[in-house]
């Protein structure tokens, strides 16, 4: 029998901090669904904050096309990293400059005692905060970038294709900024790194989808809506501020095809057909790279009771 003065203390278990995380396709009904959390946290005397994991979203001025959430629409709750950084901005916004923002937001919202509620479709921004990838560092090849920037679009997502599959399947294959900086990265390290995961939260992901042909059918919709909000406006009130139609382009999707647009590269036809054809194949890659990640719980954006009884069963767990 073993005596108290012998008895072995085990070591204390420390919770990790709690994260509801709601991910999906472009136009699925993400922001909504997350301030119905939050507004839902709030009735039951919790607070909680949201986190945008939207690689267009960071910047300032990119409203209409890049679907940002309005004032009106945040219904009073807290949003973080929107509106943090000028389109002038010629310097690629990295994973992991978001990731340290992100995690900022996070530690601020929790020392608020409040939930932080991270919402998003860029897969990388979304990985980087759930699985704590600890993200290489790679400096600039000026040598490499001029020699990728010779090569057509096509060359450059068949050589990321040969690299980094993954990595391809979640980015925008159009915007020939992320894909020659993708590369980059790959061809520095020598191969495909193995990302380090450092876990610093308990997360629940929630994820949102509908049938693929209705969300397509939604996905096209919202783009001519979005047409009617002023978005070809917007892309000329950038550029006359100062973002050039290079760097517009650099911004993907909708942006890259305004700038063709207002250069009447395209007509106000080709643009919207493209437009339509362009957005629903980005909705498609998100899809893919949500449905490959373990641990997503669905459902469909009528289900809001379902997901905020969930979201309490999580925060009482």
């Amino acid at each position: 029998m073993i005596k108290n003065k012998d008895t072995v203390k085990l070591p204390e278990v420390t919770k990790l901090p709690k994260l509801i995380v709601v991910l999906g396709p472009t136009a699925v009904g993400k922001s909504d669904m997350a301030v119905s959390i939050a507004l839902a946290l709030k009735t039951r005397g919790q607070k909680a904050e949201i986190i945008s994991a939207d690689s267009r979203q960071i910047y300032t001025g990119l409203n209409i096309g890049a679907g940002k959430i309005t004032k009106k629409e945040m219904c009073g709750i807290p949003h973080h990293c929107l509106d943090i950084l000028s389109p002038k901005r010629r310097k690629l916004f990295s994973v992991a400059e978001f990731q340290t923002h992100a995690f900022k937001a996070i530690s601020d919202i929790l020392s608020r005692s409040a939930v932080p509620i991270l919402c998003g479709g860029t897969g990388f921004y979304i990985d980087a905060i759930v699985d704590g990838i600890i993200l290489p560092e790679v400096k600039t090849d000026m040598e490499l970038r001029k020699k990728l920037e010779t090569y057509s679009t096509e060359k450059l997502v068949k050589n990321l294709a040969k690299l980094d599959a993954d990595r391809l399947a979640e980015i925008d294959q159009r915007n020939r900024v992320r894909l020659i900086r993708s590369i980059e990265i790959a061809k520095a390290l020598g191969k495909v790194p193995k990302l380090i995961k450092q876990i610093r939260y308990e997360t629940l992901l929630i994820g949102l989808d509908i049938p693929k042909d209705d969300l397509m059918n939604k996905v096209q919709a919202r783009a001519i809506k979005r047409l009617k909000q002023g978005m070809v406006a917007e892309a000329q009130n950038l550029h006359n501020d100062g973002v050039s139609w290079k760097r517009m382009k650099q911004l993907g999707l909708e942006y890259g095809l305004l700038a063709e647009l207002l250069q009447k590269k395209l007509t106000r036809e080709q643009f919207i057909e493209r437009l339509k054809i362009e957005t629903w194949q980005y909705a498609k890659r998100q899809r893919t790279w949500f449905y490959k990640k373990e641990g997503v719980k669905w459902f469909e954006p009528k289900d809001t009771e379902k997901v905020i009884k969930e979201c309490l069963r999580f925060l009482r767990g």
